[in-house]
C-alpha cells in the first residue's frame, strides 16, 4: 500500500519540524510527504524547506483555509503516479506529532476491513499526553454541533480500542482513495472547522465506515492559529459553519435541537462573559451564527476581523 501524507501549514513556525520528522519516522519517504503552504508570512515554509529539502512542496498564493488548502495536497497525491498509485492519504495538522508506529497501526486497521474508509488515532494533548483531546467525535446537534469524545479526560484503556464513531478529527486521519473518488474532497467553503465532520458524514452516507483506531495515538497542540478555545476567530467560524452544516444535513429535529441548546444558550453565556473574560468569543459566535443564517460564509476578511479582537 502506498500512502502519501499531506501537511497544511499557515504560519506554523517551528512546530512544522517536529511534525515532519514524526512522519518520516513512520517510514514515509520524503517525496511522499506533501507540504502545502497557505501563503505563510512567518518564514515557516523556508524553515521546513531548509531542514527537509526532499519533501514535495506546494505553495498556495493565498490562505485558502483548511478545506481548499488541504484539497490541493490531496489532489496532488491522487494524481501522483510516478511511484505507483496512491492507495490512501494521511492528513496531519502541522501541530501534530505521530509517535513511532502510528501509521502502521492505522494501516492495519484499514486493511482489516475494506468497508473502513476513514480511520484515525486517539488524540492526546501535546503538552500533557496523559489527557485526551479527542477519541473520535459524536454528532449531538447541540452546542458547537458535536462532542469530542473523551475530551479532557485521563487517557486509559476505555479509549484505546477500535470503535465506530461519527467522525475522526481532521488533524490526523487516514483516508482510503475510494472515499475521495466516491464522495469528493473537503468542502472548502467551510474555510476552517466542521469540514472534517462534514467529510466524515458524507463518507458514511456513501457507505464507508469511520472508525477510531484507539490503540494508536497522536499528540496535538489545538487551536494555536485561531486564538485559543474561546478565541473570536474560532468561535466565529464555528458559528457560521454549524449553520451551514445544518443547511446540508439538517432535519427539523436537528434544527430544533440547535436552536434550543446552541442559539438560546448565547444569552446566559453573554451574561457570564461580562465576568469571565469570554465576552469577545460569545459575541463572535453570535455574529457567526447570524452570518450563517443570512447565507454568508467564512472569508479571509471576516476571519481577519475576528482575529483582530482579543481572545
Amino acid at each position: 500500500m502506498r500512502i502519501v501524507a499531506v501537511v497544511l501549514n499557515w504560519n506554523g513556525g517551528a512546530l512544522n519540524l517536529d511534525c515532519v520528522e514524526s512522519l518520516l519516522v513512520q517510514g514515509l519517504v520524503p517525496a511522499d510527504v506533501v507540504f502545502v503552504d497557505n501563503a505563510s508570512s512567518d518564514g515557516s515554509l523556508e524553515l521546513v524547506r531548509g531542514q527537509y529539502p526532499g519533501l514535495t512542496f506546494i505553495e498556495n498564493e493565498e490562505n485558502l483555509g483548511f478545506g481548499d488548502g488541504v484539497n490541493v495536497g490531496i489532489q496532488f497525491a491522487l494524481d501522483c503516479q510516478e511511484a505507483g498509485q496512491v492507495d490512501s492519504v494521511l492528513l496531519v495538522n502541522n501541530d501534530v506529532v505521530l509517535p513511532t508506529g502510528t501509521l502502521s497501526q492505522l494501516v492495519k486497521v484499514m486493511d482489516g476491513d475494506p468497508a473502513i474508509g476513514i480511520t484515525g488515532p486517539r488524540i492526546l494533548y501535546r503538552n500533557d499526553p496523559s489527557k485526551i483531546w479527542c477519541a473520535g467525535g459524536k454528532l449531538t446537534y447541540r452546542q458547537n454541533l458535536s462532542e469530542l469524545l473523551g475530551h479532557g479526560q485521563p487517557d486509559g484503556p476505555n479509549w484505546q480500542g477500535l470503535r465506530e464513531v461519527d467522525y475522526v478529527a481532521g488533524c490526523a486521519m487516514l483516508v482510503r482513495r475510494e472515499v475521495f473518488e466516491k464522495t469528493g474532497l473537503f468542502d472548502g467553503e467551510y474555510f476552517a472547522y466542521h469540514e472534517d465532520v462534514d467529510f466524515c458524514m458524507s463518507a458514511r452516507e456513501g457507505g464507508f465506515r469511520v472508525v477510531l483506531a484507539g490503540d494508536s495515538s497522536a499528540l496535538h497542540a489545538p487551536h494555536h492559529s485561531t486564538g485559543g478555545v474561546y478565541g473570536p476567530g474560532r468561535k466565529y467560524m464555528m458559528g457560521v459553519n454549524t449553520v451551514w452544516f445544518l443547511r446540508r444535513h439538517g432535519t427539523p429535529w436537528r434544527w430544533l435541537s440547535f436552536v434550543i441548546f446552541d442559539v438560546a444558550t448565547l444569552v446566559p453565556l453573554f451574561v457570564l462573559g461580562l465576568f469571565n473574560g469570554r465576552l469577545p468569543g460569545v459575541l463572535a459566535k453570535a455574529r457567526g451564527t447570524y452570518d450563517g443564517l443570512l447565507g454568508r460564509r467564512v472569508t479571509r476578511e471576516r476571519l481577519a476581523a475576528r482575529l483582530a479582537q482579543k481572545a
